[in-house]
């Protein structure tokens, strides 16, 4: 038996973190919510449903786990109300209120849950420390006018988060091109590029930038915000200077690959010190 689950979602990171683990030779549970498949090759699932969250804690608890790690992304379920079993059913006035707060209240009340059971979540910088990048310019050289549209667009984010909107925007020469909503990052970047939003560079050469961040106040050890050589691209196709995001607060898949794309773009890739000092 393994102390270790996995409760895995969609996109990219279950599987790099899977593919981590067993390169440390640490063994896990696979688990993931039914109607939001996981990424992982090779590897059967132990699927569950919100609706009977109580006999999924169990089994865990049954199976020696004594630590979580959340990655990926999921929806919020429709709920079945004929598969919901007592035990759950206690913790449904709890859930209810949780969602109709907005997603951060969600994702507190669930790790509550867990906590709660003596399971301990932990966060995906634990398996793969480099997925989350300190304070730095990984690639290229933001100009000044790149970092004042950076302050002003990480000041957007915070407001942002602060009534749980979104954690990106764009912004050139000190103006707010687009700001994410619940369509996320990608949708955002295409209307951009798609719609012409993006300013002729001035004087200064600005040509706008793309920021990301967690929320004020996120438990750091789930969901947080994600870019990776997508959002490379699509930072490129938008007409972009560059993409920068809170240090230490943002995981970068594949980052080798994320560098060498925006190289080959022209971009440049900024952790910023969230204290604002400056690299």
């Amino acid at each position: 038996m393994s102390d270790l689950a996995l409760i895995a979602g969609t996109g990219a990171l279950p599987g790099l973190l899977a593919g981590a683990l067993d390169a440390q030779g640490e063994g896990f549970v696979l688990a993931e919510m039914e109607g939001f498949p996981a990424t992982v090759p090779g590897r059967e699932p132990l699927r569950f449903r919100v609706e009977r969250l109580v006999p999924f804690l169990d089994d865990l608890l049954a199976r020696g786990v004594g630590r979580v790690i959340f990655a990926g992304a999921v929806r919020r379920p429709r709920l079945d109300p004929s598969a919901i079993d007592p035990a759950t059913a206690a913790l449904l006035p709890r859930l209810m209120a949780a969602m109709q707060a907005g997603d951060d209240a969600t994702l507190r009340a669930v790790i509550g849950l867990f906590e709660e059971r003596g399971l301990a979540v932990v966060g995906a910088e634990a398996v793969l420390p480099d997925l989350v990048p300190g304070a730095a310019v990984l690639t290229g050289a933001p100009t000044e006018a790149d970092r004042r549209d950076a302050a002003r667009a990480a000041a957007i984010v915070a407001a942002l988060g602060a009534v749980d909107v979104g954690q990106g925007a764009v912004v050139a020469q000190g103006l707010c091109l687009a700001v994410e909503a619940l369509p996320g990052t990608d949708a955002m970047l295409d209307w951009v590029a798609a719609t012409g939003a993006g300013l002729r560079p001035d004087a200064s050469g600005a040509k706008g930038v793309f920021y990301k961040a967690p929320k004020p106040g996120q438990d750091r050890r789930v969901d947080l915000p994600a870019i990776g050589p997508e959002t490379v691209a699509r930072a490129a196709a938008a007409g972009l200077a560059g993409i920068v995001w809170e240090a230490g607060g943002v995981i970068c898949l594949n980052r080798a690959e994320m560098v060498a794309d925006a190289e080959a773009a022209g971009l440049f890739l900024w952790a910023r010190d969230p204290g604002g000092t400056e690299p």
